[in-house]
């Protein structure tokens, strides 16, 4: 794709009026593309000019359906859903597939031989939405089946249903799940309802791709975990196997705005989806102004629209063109408000847009080589849902996997050392300089033994505490904790708590505090980084360093405050022959990349109010912004971007 995508979501039936002819019109001067459904709307959008991608309306069930076929709506753990809510079904129902895959035949019927229309996205943010009936079970059992072999001892055994009477004697017998206590079932069945959202994309995409042509995509919004806004790896979904039945990733991505905005949300989401196929993607979904509490200052709009392409996007879609007049989402309010009029913000996508057109040349498909990468797992994730890093004898909660994550990511992406997010399956692993594992509780020994291998060859693991503990079932290693990995990091452990009033030594600057949860860590071999200050703790580390074969690997035993974890990581990166390309820190953000033509560009980012300059070593061209390429110096106001390339 050699043009940068600019739009928002477009429902003509939301209308409270017919104002086709003057929304058009509107969009064309924003240099809007959209997403549209009907042949009126592709009629009016193929005649401005205006690109369409297609979305299959899959995400809700219509009131027919449900009073016809009750039980198309999910049983969940709760029973069965109350008709209301979108995405309350049961997406294997055969009833809803027999309906959604008619809707989608006719929908590309109509659609797919358009000149307007350059793509199609699956469904909406697809989950499996709780569904637990019957029938999911049924296929639960049938693939723990096919796991074990048919063996029910070994599956017993594996997964520790003795406890508590929780044993399984004939397949024909089996419970239902939805009451287990066994981590192990629990988290396996989890697993399980994944592959349905990986299954129910795929025949999604195999219906559209009898009809798109050649030169048409296959997206689908691909969202996280949700805290009111986008924050971490999405617990119900594995992006990693769900991308492979795309032919371009695409995602969603929402975020705190105001005086809360800091992209990082931007970059964590945009970090991830690019490396689902090592390749740029679509945002199919961002706020334009959303809730009151998003409603954007001048110029973050702009500024977020060039941070996304500073990720890997090749375009940037909001949620939604207008503001609606009534239902659930009154108040998610689009590019529009609710008086249909011109407004600070559409004013300001008009500009994103005019320069989205002229800057595409420059500024499409840029292309990243990060030395560092993150490793994430949808399994650890959910383990330590089962098996929280805070749970005690009053109850489970707390810090959860995606708190770890992103406390590793918020602290690179503040130092600028930019990284890939890559899954246990990602392929050539040993490109990088340096692996990062968070909380990676549970992972299979190939897994184990691949990162022992990486570091053997000479490269740098680095790992959080919960780190290979348990096996992909969840049944915790019997052996020297981390599994495998014990001889990498030259240490052991035995023990962890809670930590009171514990602080570490062997930071410049301060003696920051153990937060939340800590291992007590065991040398054997290894250099003492950080000790454990603490009447009883003081014999144990809290940091180590090990050299590996021709490798170095670095534990992290316990949490402790953002700017020490910052200064932990550059050095440890520092040894690894990796550092930040400029001296900057956050507020500002600094992004690299390579454009098609084989030109090195970097975004300047300035997340404050504060005007920033910044030196430039290299000779380089101002591409977007404020600079002064004789002086090495660019300018940045408030929320402020410049892009500057630097010869090849």
């Amino acid at each position: 794709m050699k043009e940068l995508l600019y739009g928002a979501a477009y429902y003509d039936e939301y209308m409270p009026y017919d104002r086709l002819e003057k929304d058009v019109a509107m969009m064309k001067k924003a240099g809007i593309f959209d997403f549209s459904h009907v042949t009126r709307v592709m009629d009016a959008m193929e005649e401005a000019g205006i690109n369409v991608i297609i979305g299959t309306p899959t995400y809700a069930v219509p009131t027919w359906m449900v009073k016809a076929y009750p039980d198309v709506l999910a049983e969940t753990v709760k029973g069965r859903g109350i008709y209301g809510a979108r995405q309350i079904m049961d997406i294997t129902h055969p009833v809803y597939r027999y309906y959604a895959e008619r809707v989608i035949r006719k929908l590309m019927e109509v659609s797919a031989h358009r000149k307007c229309v350059i793509g199609f996205q699956l469904d909406n943010e697809t989950k499996y939405y709780g569904t637990a009936g019957k029938n999911v079970q049924l296929g639960f059992v049938k693939y723990l089946r096919e796991k074990f072999n048919n063996d029910l001892d070994a599956l017993n055994h594996e997964f520790g249903l003795d406890y508590w009477s929780n044993r399984i004697n004939a397949w024909e017998d089996f419970p239902d799940v939805r009451g287990t206590i066994n981590g192990s079932l629990g988290a396996e069945f989890e697993k399980y309802q994944r592959s349905l959202v990986e299954e129910f994309l795929g025949w999604q995409a195999e219906i559209v791709s009898e009809y798109k042509r050649e030169d048409q995509f296959i997206t689908h919004n691909l969202d996280f975990e949700w805290r009111g806004y986008s924050y971490g790896v999405q617990p119900d979904v594995n992006h990693f196997k769900c991308a492979k039945h795309l032919t371009m990733a695409g995602t969603d991505i929402y975020h705190p705005t105001q005086d809360h905005l800091t992209g990082a949300e931007i970059a964590f989401g945009g970090d991830l989806i690019r490396c689902l196929k090592n390749d740029n993607y679509l945002v199919l979904e961002t706020e334009a102004q959303g809730y009151p509490g998003w409603t954007p200052y001048d110029g973050q709009l702009r500024l977020q629209a060039y941070s996304h392409l500073a990720s890997g996007a090749l375009g940037v879609m909001y949620w939604h063109w207008h503001s609606i007049h009534n239902s659930f989402e009154t108040y998610w309010k689009g590019l529009l408000s609710h008086d249909m009029e011109e407004n600070a913000v559409y004013r300001e996508a008009c500009i994103v847009g005019d320069e989205f057109k002229k800057l595409s040349p420059v500024l499409s498909g840029l292309k990243k080589d990060n030395k560092v990468a993150i490793m994430v797992s949808n399994e650890a994730l959910t383990a330590l849902k089962w098996f929280g890093i805070e749970a005690t004898a009053a109850g489970n909660s707390g810090i959860g996997y995606n708190d770890v994550v992103r406390r590793i990511y918020d602290a690179l992406y503040k130092i600028n050392i930019e990284c890939d997010i890559i899954w246990e399956e990602s392929e050539n692993i040993e490109k990088y300089q340096a692996i990062i594992l968070p909380a990676m509780y549970t992972a299979d020994e190939k897994v184990l033994t691949r990162l022992k291998d990486y570091t053997a060859q000479g490269g740098t693991l680095i790992a959080t505490f919960k780190t290979a503990f348990a096996n992909e079932n969840v049944k915790v290693y019997s052996d020297r904790q981390p599994h495998i990995l014990s001889e990498v990091f030259g240490m052991y452990y035995q023990q962890f708590t809670f930590p009171e009033k514990v602080t570490l030594t062997g930071f410049e600057g301060g003696e920051p505090e153990a937060e939340t949860f800590m291992e007590l860590l065991i040398p054997d071999g290894a250099e003492i980084i950080s000790a454990y200050q603490h009447p009883n703790w003081k014999k144990y580390a809290a940091v180590t360093h090990h050299t590996y074969e021709s490798g170095n690997a670095w534990y992290i035993g316990c949490m402790f405050e953002e700017c020490y974890l910052q200064q932990l990581l550059i050095k440890i990166l520092a040894k690894a022959s990796v550092n930040a390309a400029v001296p900057e820190k956050f507020p500002v953000i600094v992004r690299e990349g390579v454009n098609e033509q084989g030109e090195k560009l970097r975004f300047y980012l300035n997340y404050s109010w504060e005007e920033q300059r910044v030196e430039v070593a290299d000779d380089f061209e101002v591409v977007l912004g404020n600079g002064d390429s004789t002086k090495h110096e660019i300018y940045l106001s408030a929320w402020d971007v410049c892009i500057i390339k630097f010869e090849k």
